[in-house]
């Protein structure tokens, strides 16, 4: 294996806080607030960068206006659909009642406010509906099932899908088999927009290497507007595996916090959902190997089922309640498969190896990954080698060494930077 970095243009914020900071002094000049109302911070899921620093700089700066902020997590059906497995979840991200000075309130509770024009129900949740304002935090990234140019991951979504609960999530996904992702989303989220106190919205963009590239205070009347340029701005910002065919791709871990199907499923140019999703052009990866599953996802491994082969030790890391309950809210059995399972890295690889064709294996194109939210650095088989010479975006970082495995048979971990 050769290790990589790929470099791309990865523009950033100096100053994450001050900018934070500026924006919500003009949002503050913008609004007439209601002294001593109290404020539902919704937080995702998501391992985004400085999440708790961006979710505690809110909740001071809504303090400091005169108002009660508290915290609710926004995520669906994660954390096994449960309102503690929520707060665990948080806690992941270093988001708790201790670090942010705030309550967080967490149930599965919803109310009904609206329909959409499908005649759709639209769920909220029951501490934010009763909250004087609500106060959504999110990044804006492409979404891993379907493309959109309007929106696809980000505020609009958080409303519907992270708001709505696992209820919320289950009916619009079932829904989105009969109408599309964009139409089930966008008008679920219009009618959360018209029914509820929404305040403001923090939008986050990350550069290639998860960085914060820009952070934005929307103004509800401007969530689509803005939700649109600066998904337009995360695409131009992201990055994918450096070549677009590989015998195997292997995957040291998968995670929750890492994407809600565990895996950024178009990096790997699987979706593996024909009655939700076309298949990617590219990519296109023969084989597909995934190695653990990470602390933070609580046993939800959503996604394996994507995979050709996973290891015993992933396997028995999964919360099957929750891995199911996650599935099956998002209309995906298709996710909650489990793929050959083997004993260690090292068979995964070698049988993967088998199952590419007639490929002499120092033929064989391979590619590995931390995972698919970090790819500054990996490692691709000696078989690219005649493919990086001409590429000034590729340094080398490691010329060819063979896979190093601990006595269990287990990559070494790749060193991230």
């Amino acid at each position: 294996m050769i290790r990589l970095r790929q470099h791309v243009s990865a523009p950033k914020l100096d100053d994450v806080k001050v900018d934070l900071t500026n924006q919500l002094k003009i949002i503050q000049s913008q609004i007439a607030l209601k002294s001593g109302a109290t404020v539902a911070v919704a937080c995702s899921s998501r391992g985004i960068t400085g999440y708790d620093r961006i979710v505690a700089q809110t909740v001071v700066a809504l303090k400091e206006m005169g108002l009660h902020p508290f915290i609710v997590p926004a995520m669906g059906s994660h954390g096994g659909a449960n309102g503690h497995g929520q707060v665990r979840l948080l806690s992941h991200l270093g988001i708790t009642e201790a670090s942010m000075g705030v309550p967080i309130r967490s149930s599965m509770e919803v109310v009904e406010i609206s329909q959409t024009q499908d005649g759709l129900p639209v769920y909220i949740d029951k501490n934010a509906f009763q909250a004087d304002y609500i106060v959504p935090i999110n990044r804006i990234k492409k979404h891993t099932e379907f493309e959109n140019k309007d929106f696809e991951s980000g505020l609009l979504k958080m409303l519907a899908i992270g708001l709505g609960k696992q209820k919320g999530a289950a009916t619009y996904h079932g829904a989105m088999i009969d109408y599309g992702y964009a139409r089930v989303l966008l008008s679920v989220a219009r009618e959360v927009l018209r029914c509820t106190p929404l305040l403001f919205g923090i939008g986050i963009v990350e550069n290639a290497y998860r960085e914060t590239a820009r952070i934005e205070a929307i103004l509800p009347e401007q969530f689509e507007a803005r939700e649109k340029a600066l998904l337009k701005e995360a695409k131009a910002l992201d990055i994918g595996l450096p070549f677009d065919q590989a015998d195997i791709l292997i995957i040291d871990e998968i995670g929750k916090e890492i994407s809600g199907t565990g895996f950024d499923t178009k990096v790997a140019g699987r979706i593996g959902l024909p009655l939700l999703s076309a298949e990617p052009a590219t990519p296109q990866i023969k084989r597909i190997v995934i190695c653990n599953m990470t602390d933070a996802s609580e046993g939800n491994a959503i996604g394996v089922g994507v995979a050709d082969f996973v290891t015993r030790r992933l396997v028995d890391k999964i919360d099957f309640k929750a891995f199911y309950v996650n599935s099956l809210t998002g209309v995906t059995p298709e996710m909650g498969k489990i793929p050959v399972t083997l004993e260690n890295d090292r068979e995964c690889i070698m049988a993967a190896g088998k199952c590419v064709g007639r490929i002499l294996p120092e033929k064989q194109k391979v590619i590995r990954i931390k995972s698919t939210l970090y790819l500054k650095d990996i490692e691709v088989s000696e078989a690219y080698l005649e493919n990086i010479c001409d590429r000034n975006d590729l340094e080398i970082l490691q010329n060819v060494k063979p896979m190093q495995f601990d006595p269990d048979g287990n990559l070494l971990p790749i060193e991230i930077n």
